[in-house]
């Protein structure tokens, strides 16, 4: 078989901050009175930003969840299936698949024009939020402070999609970038992004999101 790279579509637009945003990075330095869950920051310029890891990661995970392929050891779905949604879109193990390269990147998400100006101007992009875990024999608090991207901040969303002709002239990629893709967005969107989503972390909103010719794109009911 030979396959024959079709076409390359793009999303971008906006990723809006509602609820503090915590996606960890590494405390390398310790201080005392300092923060032991920080952020992951640009170390170029120590700003704020969505690595296209976690969120790739936590829509390829939502889809295997809708689709009720998620494996009860919690390791990622694989299948050798050349139709198969989730290999066919986010990648598969190395040398098994049938379906051909992963269509879908994901890159890492920076902040906006916008945000990036209130950030230069030295407005805080970030917060700490104090909490308590309680010890529920002796009730003793432990408190843990925890570094959020506070709510309203914008990133740049960019994403790119390959349509490969498998000879199908890349009829299933076509369907699959709305019925995976703009579908696991709009799962995350439902969902939370990051840590501590239950205690209310991590909720976004994608805006604007356009297509490679500036059209606009919308997400299918999740």
């Amino acid at each position: 078989m030979n396959w024959k790279l079709k076409s390359t579509k793009q999303i971008t637009g906006k990723i809006k901050v509602v609820t503090g945003l915590h996606i960890g990075g590494s405390a390398e330095l310790m201080e005392i009175g300092g923060v032991d869950n920080p952020i992951i920051k640009n170390p170029a310029d120590n700003s704020p930003y969505i690595p296209g890891s976690s969120l790739k990661g936590k829509m390829r995970s939502l889809m295997e969840w809708k689709l009720g392929l998620l494996s009860a050891d919690g390791k990622p779905y694989t299948s050798e299936q050349p139709d198969c949604p989730i290999t066919r879109v986010f990648g598969g193990m190395a040398g098994k698949v049938k379906s051909g390269p992963t269509r879908l990147v994901v890159r890492d998400c920076f902040l906006s024009e916008e945000s990036r100006r209130q950030f230069m101007e030295g407005q805080e992009l970030t917060e700490i939020k104090h909490e308590n875990s309680i010890d529920r024999i002796t009730s003793e608090a432990n408190p843990r402070p925890l570094e959020r991207v506070v709510p309203g901040v914008t990133f740049d969303l960019n994403i790119a999609y390959k349509i490969i002709d498998t000879e199908d002239n890349g009829a299933l990629d076509e369907r699959y970038f709305t019925e995976v893709v703009l579908k696991a967005l709009a799962l995350v969107q439902n969902d939370f992004l990051g840590g501590s989503g239950s205690r209310g972390c991590g909720r976004i909103r994608f805006e604007d999101l356009k297509d490679e010719n500036g059209n606009a794109l919308q997400m299918p009911q999740a």
